[in-house]
């Protein structure tokens, strides 16, 4: 397997399309085409879904790593050797309240870094695991301390969530000295969201009368806010709006803090660990509250 092969196929699923992943090498489609082709021989297996977008095959999850890991190591090396730095592509899986809040902080520092270009990944904290397998993300934000095979685990800290809801919200469902939990509408960020249901469970409600999905971090605060229901906010994004009084606890008992951690290759380069250290540094705030 040649680097060629190997840098076709990472471009192939890092664009979704070969025309794409073309453009981005500056060869044909079918020069694109050909080197892939060419890899599925080497291995006798196909290595790449003709999908839309364009997916890597199990065998092809392998190789993608495999040739990322090699243009890591290439980096370094010329580095080593004084010659001028290219540009290194580190795709990260973060979660899309981490972006909203600590994470940007490493953007300041990246900024000065001309050999790195970043492509983030909006994934959620419980299911990153899945990427870091397959190649698709050389690190990740993740709520899993178990390292996945070939990585290395350190704890960032906690993100903690309150329950709120507009004062008004919570006036319309009060129920002696709560809430009628059942009868308020929930606003859910997406399907693998649990953290609403987790505290209805612990009131003895197993579904909301009403559930709103808003797969945007900003924009599940502007529901909240506007009163569509209630949601778990992080607190960084919940504390000027209930020192306001525009949002208010609908418990003073009920939070739950999610572990995060930074999983990355166990393969060490100077850009990932330099990426690394800028994460961990940004995750400080995690343990102030």
């Amino acid at each position: 397997m040649n680097d060629e092969q190997l840098g076709a196929l990472v471009a192939v699923v890092d664009e979704g399309t070969f025309e794409a992943a073309a453009g981005r090498l500056q060869i044909t489609p079918s020069a694109v085409s050909q080197r892939i082709k060419a890899l599925e021989r080497r291995v006798g297996l196909v290595v790449v879904q003709r999908s839309s977008p364009c997916r890597p095959t199990a065998a092809g999850d392998v190789l993608v790593r495999l040739g990322r890991q090699r243009a890591a190591l290439d980096a370094d090396a010329m580095d080593a050797l004084g010659h001028a730095p290219g540009v290194e592509r580190l795709p990260v899986a973060v979660n899309a309240d981490s972006l909203a809040t600590w994470f940007p902080a490493v953007f300041g520092t990246a900024a000065g870094w001309s050999d790195v270009a970043l492509s983030f990944r909006v994934e959620g904290q419980d299911h990153t695991g899945g990427l870091l397998r397959s190649g698709e993300v050389v690190a990740a934000v993740t709520a899993d301390p178990v390292a996945v095979q070939g990585c290395s685990v350190t704890r960032l800290g906690a993100m903690r969530y309150l329950p709120v809801a507009t004062p008004a919200l919570r006036e319309a469902h009060r129920k002696g000295n709560g809430v009628d939990w059942a009868a308020l509408p929930t606003v859910q960020f997406n399907d693998r969201d649990d953290l609403q249901a987790a505290v209805l469970r612990r009131h003895g409600v197993e579904e909301s009368v009403a559930t709103h999905q808003v797969p945007s971090s900003e924009a599940f605060v502007q529901a909240v806010t506007a009163g569509l229901g209630w949601g778990m906010l992080p607190v960084a994004q919940a504390r000027e709006a209930l020192a306001a009084g525009t949002l208010v606890r609908l418990s003073s008992t009920d939070q739950v803090d999610v572990q995060l951690h930074w999983q990355s290759w166990r393969l060490r380069t100077a850009r990932l660990d330099r990426l690394s250290a800028a994460v961990a540094e940004a995750a400080r705030v995690l343990w102030k509250r």
